[in-house]
């Protein structure tokens, strides 16, 4: 049949077609965006723990990015850590500018925005849902300041969406044995009366434990799937991993806020 497919040697009509192909360049900021967010002049105190946060999170990413091109490299394409990074200095470049830290819903939309700008690949595609699906449940559900239960269901919601979209649940050797675990241990500790700072690192340790269990598992869900479980059982999942890195940062950071300890 008639084909115009650029890498193809020849069409079948005998014309070849051009041998370059534009590539369009990544959007920067819109100009919208720009205009209706910025930086607050003064952080509440909402506003200073989800920087805290923030900036806990992307710099434990920064740190893991070799680690994480290591064991991506035995059982994907040796680029997570690399697309992680991408996301995490955009994070922080941008957060000095347009995020509206006191609005923490906006905030996790610009993060979305942030990472559907510069990472890339699936790992941004997943993300950029993760925090769109975050986002609506906090626009919708919290009041004037948010909640941990806003939190907690947030996250809920996020993982809701992953999985929806990524076809992946727990057990699947992915982002989401580190995330479930967490968010189980969230909504229960919250359930149970325990207090909200303790709720939240013990949600952390519980996502790292959940990572580090997928060197354990087969994988079911992306380029892993199709990795021998010899090779598998070598190293634990790198989005696993990155997922649990930077959720911990985030929950020790937040401590770190509230109590002054580390």
């Amino acid at each position: 049949a008639p084909t115009k497919a650029p890498n193809w040697p020849v069409g079948t009509d005998g014309n070849r077609p051009p041998a370059k192909i534009p590539v369009p360049v990544p959007p920067s900021r819109s100009i919208k965006s720009m205009e209706s967010q910025s930086r607050p002049l003064e952080l509440s105190k909402e506003g200073q723990v989800l920087e805290a946060a923030i900036q806990a999170a992307a710099t434990v990413i920064i740190s893991l990015k070799d680690s994480l091109n290591e064991w991506d490299g035995k059982v994907g394409d040796g680029d997570c850590g690399s697309t992680m990074y991408r996301g995490a200095t955009a994070i922080l470049e941008d957060m000095k500018n347009y995020y509206p830290l006191n609005d923490a819903a906006e905030t996790v939309n610009e993060i979305g925005l942030s990472i559907k700008r510069a990472m890339g690949g699936t790992s941004g595609i997943i993300y950029h849902l993760l925090c769109k699906a975050a986002y609506a449940e906090l626009k919708a559900n919290a009041q004037s300041e948010v909640t941990p239960k806003n939190w907690s269901e947030a996250l809920k919601s996020s993982i809701a969406s992953v999985s929806k979209y990524g076809g992946a649940t727990a057990g699947y050797r992915t982002m989401l044995d580190a995330l479930i675990p967490a968010s189980q241990v969230l909504g229960e500790k919250r359930s149970a009366g325990e207090d909200p700072i303790a709720a939240c690192i013990l949600s952390g340790e519980a996502a790292t434990a959940g990572a580090e269990s997928t060197i354990q598992m087969q994988a079911q869900a992306g380029r892993s799937s199709y990795v021998s479980a010899e090779n598998l059982a070598t190293v634990p999942d790198p989005g696993a991993m990155a997922a649990a890195g930077w959720y911990n940062a985030a929950a020790r950071a937040v401590k770190e806020q509230y109590e002054g300890s580390s």
